[in-house]
């Protein structure tokens, strides 16, 4: 039983207690900060005081990484029996593939912007180990949550939704992180291997994805939207599309390194040729996603972590125009990415705000009032 103070407030006990609520969606909060960072750095187009508002975010993604390990570990350790019921729930489970992002996306952060304050040797050492351990937790998702919806998850025929691609896009972000440690590899088999592996990786996150991002398109058809908080999940397809332009082009750029020119070169024309029809179709899924959050807006769609949705996937989207931007040299891709990254602040200021307010009036610590599935349903024609 909650144990209040005499002004109703909660006691230590009791926020000690809801502790024990935090599932692996905590980490999109750290996804959509960090990317907040690196979409920065990488940028286009150059603003004073960009530089050290990419620095300052980057201290605060990884802050909340160390918060969040500390806090999920201690969630293990003390209510084991809850923990693991996360892994059986049809929802929370794909969740589980935020934490390898998390680790990536503020190792990758590190050698973008943190060497300006830890140095550069710390910061690729970090990233190092960040990325490999987001790297085995990825591929490990990728296997382990689809293999667990084959085998045992009762899964609904409207049921798909943007959190199914949380468990096999880690390997994409492997993909376009990787490419950030090519240059800090030696010259030989192995930083061939690495380029090499990282493309594997790519092909293996993006044909999982298709084929979630056609269930997800064939489910709003067929039954429609939840009308709940779980529609701001829908922007998760913007996740694969805008990483796969990014990893495209990050590795296209580098190639060089590691294989002759002019498959080289044919790396680099791929993050050109790819990238602009798939940025194309991105660019539709924003148009469409925006229209149908801001329908469930107006019908008082409540606060939830799903909103972190709204953060990590667009900011994938600027990193991906702003490749297309140094591959094309083209001022439209500059602008985008411009608008795009002013659209990203707005959000994740929002999200943030509205995070730390629930967080510490509690609102997001508690378990959810019914664990059914989310139903979809259409208006019915008048």
């Amino acid at each position: 039983m909650a144990i209040a103070s005499p002004d109703g407030a909660a006691s230590p006990q009791t926020r000690v207690e809801v502790l024990g609520n935090i599932g692996p969606n905590w980490f999109a909060s750290v996804m959509g900060t960090g990317i907040v960072a690196s979409a920065g750095a990488s940028l286009p187009v150059h603003a004073v005081g960009l530089r050290a508002f990419a620095q300052v975010v980057w201290v605060i993604a990884a802050a909340l990484l160390v918060v969040l390990i500390v806090l999920v570990g201690g969630h293990w350790l003390r209510h084991p029996t809850v923990a693991r019921t996360h892994a059986r729930n049809p929802q929370m489970a794909h969740f589980y593939g935020a934490a390898p992002m998390a680790l990536m996306t503020v190792g990758g952060g590190a050698v973008l912007v943190g060497r300006d304050l830890i140095g550069e040797r710390l910061a690729v050492d970090l990233d190092w180990v960040l990325w490999t351990a987001g790297t085995l937790g990825g591929l490990f998702t990728a296997v382990s949550i689809p293999f667990l919806m084959f085998t045992q998850h009762n899964v609904e025929p409207d049921a798909a939704f943007g959190g199914w691609l949380m468990p096999v896009v880690p390997p994409m972000v492997s993909a376009a992180m990787g490419a950030l440690l090519l240059p800090h590899m030696a010259v030989g088999t192995g930083r061939e291997t690495m380029l090499l592996g990282c493309y594997a990786m790519f092909g293996l996150s993006l044909l999982a994805s298709l084929n979630i991002v056609a269930m997800i398109w064939a489910r709003l058809t067929l039954y429609g939207t939840s009308g709940s908080a779980r529609v701001p999940t829908l922007w998760i397809v913007l996740g694969p599309l805008g990483q796969s332009i990014t990893a495209a082009g990050l590795l296209g750029a580098t190639a060089a390194l590691a294989v002759d020119r002019d498959l080289a070169e044919e790396m680099n024309a791929f993050a050109i040729l790819y990238g602009v029809p798939v940025w194309g179709f991105a660019v539709l899924w924003i148009a469409l996603a925006t229209a149908l959050t801001g329908r469930t807006l107006r019908r008082g769609m409540p606060f939830a972590l799903t909103w972190w949705s709204l953060t990590f996937p667009v900011g994938t989207f600027v990193t991906g125009t702003s490749q297309l931007a140094g591959h094309t040299h083209l001022p439209a891709f500059r602008a985008a990415a411009a608008i795009a990254y002013t659209g990203l602040l707005f959000t994740w200021l929002l999200v943030a705000v509205r995070t730390a307010r629930g967080s510490l009036r509690g609102n997001l610590l508690k378990l959810p009032p019914s664990t059914a599935p989310v139903k979809a349903s259409k208006e019915p024609v008048s």
